[in-house]
């Protein structure tokens, strides 16, 4: 027997098992055994080659053949015989009285069946791929900055695209500079302090990345409202002491360098640390007790919690903000829209901080 391909063998096998079913199941309601010449009286059309759709049309073009008289032998009966021969197993029980499936047959159909419901699913796939565009792709990784957020959101609100992938992932800084680095992100967001730029911009410059500030500002203290530090203009470090010190987990092995918060060199490692891996966590930890962190103190309306507010640090060099990406990288449409949109999401929370600030003064006075 000629080779097939697996397809067109399922194919084979539901078209002749669809025929011998609708015959099967004819005979049963004229309580009439079903003869082998039933079975030999499909039209070799439609056999893989000829004009059949498939399983559906195949059990429907059965029951035409079963009602119309046939006289002369088609080859379908050989054909079955020769493809239960190649894949030795028998479809059919043939008799005097009929033909009735083997349970072989049975399990069988049910594989070739779905063999099929495959195929045609990838055509559809691979079909709809051919005659539709590409989806627009774009990725930011970022450390944990509501600002980001923001500016994502403000972005997938303006999409027009039919079709898009839009990524945004938080992590740690060194996992933005691998992600930029690794092109899994368009570009990433980070901070610099002149503590820590030196450090970064080696391995920035040692990566061929480069950084873009778009804004500095002051460091701060991330507190509850009602935390007894809310009731000074400024904090200082010394102030911190014995409070609890919360701060996103680091890998091991990282420097202090790249931790998401502010660092402060003169500040003894406090007795009272809290560990946690998530924006979402740290917030409530902050809400919900009299720890503290410290960062560039941002907050955004709408996206920080209510609960959280922010002091500045007295007398601290600024927070540099801003965004990597590959050195003579020429940014996609959209990385530079986005861009744009964390800028302006920079800007809103700097004003927004600001009215914060100046709510506390006020309660204060």
């Amino acid at each position: 027997m000629q080779k097939k391909t697996l397809y067109q063998l399922a194919a084979a096998i539901v078209l002749v098992v669809a025929v011998a079913a609708a015959l099967i199941l004819t005979g049963m309601r004229k309580s009439t055994p079903v003869s082998e010449a039933q079975v030999s009286s499909v039209p070799s059309s439609a056999l893989p080659g000829g004009e059949a759709e498939g399983p559906s049309s195949a059990a429907a073009s059965s029951e035409s053949a079963v009602s119309s008289e046939v006289t002369e032998e088609s080859p379908v009966s050989s054909f079955l015989e020769q493809l239960e021969e190649e894949l030795g197993i028998r479809f059919f029980v043939r008799s005097n009285r009929g033909v009735e499936f083997t349970p072989e047959g049975k399990e069988f159909l049910g594989y070739a069946v779905s063999l099929l419901e495959q195929k045609q699913r990838i055509e559809r796939l691979y079909g709809e791929a051919r005659t539709t565009a590409a989806p627009v792709h774009f990725s930011v990784s970022t450390q944990r900055y509501p600002f980001t957020e923001d500016a994502f959101l403000e972005m997938l609100r303006r999409a027009q695209d039919n079709r898009y992938q839009f990524t945004i992932k938080e992590t740690g800084m060194d996992g933005v500079i691998d992600d930029v680095y690794d092109h899994r992100a368009d570009l990433g967001v980070i901070f610099l302090t002149k503590l820590t730029e030196k450090i970064i911009c080696r391995l920035l410059d040692a990566r061929e990345l480069t950084f873009h500030e778009l804004a500095a500002v002051p460091p701060c203290v991330f507190v509850r409202k009602g935390h007894p530090l809310t009731k000074l203009e400024h904090i200082t470090e010394e102030d911190l002491d014995g409070y609890p010190y919360s701060s996103f987990e680091q890998a091991q092995g990282v420097a202090v360098d790249f931790a998401e918060e502010c660092q402060m060199v003169s500040m003894r490692k406090p007795s009272k640390c809290i560990i946690v891996n998530n924006r979402s966590t740290a917030m409530n930890v902050l809400a919900n007790t009299d720890a503290f962190s410290t960062g560039s103190g941002l907050l955004v309306k709408d996206l920080s919690p209510a609960g959280v507010v922010t002091i500045p640090l007295e007398a601290k060099d600024p927070v540099r903000l801003g965004w990597i990406s590959l050195k003579n990288a020429k940014l996609s449409s959209h990385a530079e829209e986005f861009v744009h949109l964390l800028e302006a999401s920079i800007q809103r929370s700097i004003a927004y901080t600001s009215q914060v600030h100046e709510q506390l003064s006020a309660e204060k006075g």
